[in-house]
């Protein structure tokens, strides 16, 4: 008879508790400034990466990496990202398929888009129209951006 305890019921549990109207507005509160704390990290986590971006093309071509007896730019990146090289790379190729796109309106969009942007420039190369796909990055969602770049760039809508 497992399990059938769990038909059992309190008569005490269906009663509403009492509403502590002070500590519900300092609950909330804190909760409203959680978030705008969360929201902001997240905007300045953007703002760090684009600059973030240009100081690993600079580790690479400067060979700073051997500073630290290095083999390579490879294990340089794998000790500083261990989680994601990948990403380290996304943040190189917005510093460089970007070039023409002013840094603070990087900082703007976010990461996750300039990156989209970037495999645009990287496609279009002379022919990038950084103004028109810099309008689309500020104006649209992030994932409706990510689904317009894939059907520029395979002709066909986004998954």
């Amino acid at each position: 008879m497992i399990g059938l305890t769990n038909l059992w019921t309190n008569r005490h549990a269906f009663m509403l508790p009492k509403l502590n109207t002070r500590r519900a507005v300092f609950v909330l509160g804190k909760i409203d400034e959680i978030l705008a704390w969360d929201k902001d990290r997240e905007r300045e986590r953007d703002v760090r990466v684009v600059e973030l971006g240009r100081y690993l093309c600079e580790v690479r071509s400067g060979q700073y990496w051997r500073l630290d007896r290095l083999k390579s730019f490879d294990e340089f990146l794998e000790r500083r990202f261990p989680d994601s090289r990948r990403k380290a790379y996304y943040l190189m190729a917005i510093h460089e398929h970007l070039t023409r796109v002013p840094k603070q309106q990087l900082k703007e969009v976010g990461w996750t888009k300039a990156t989209e942007l970037a495999k645009v420039a990287r496609r279009e190369g002379e022919r990038f129209d950084s103004a028109t796909w810099l309008h689309k990055a500020q104006v649209l969602p992030r994932e409706q951006f990510k689904r317009e770049v894939e059907r520029h760039l395979t002709g066909r809508a986004g998954v």
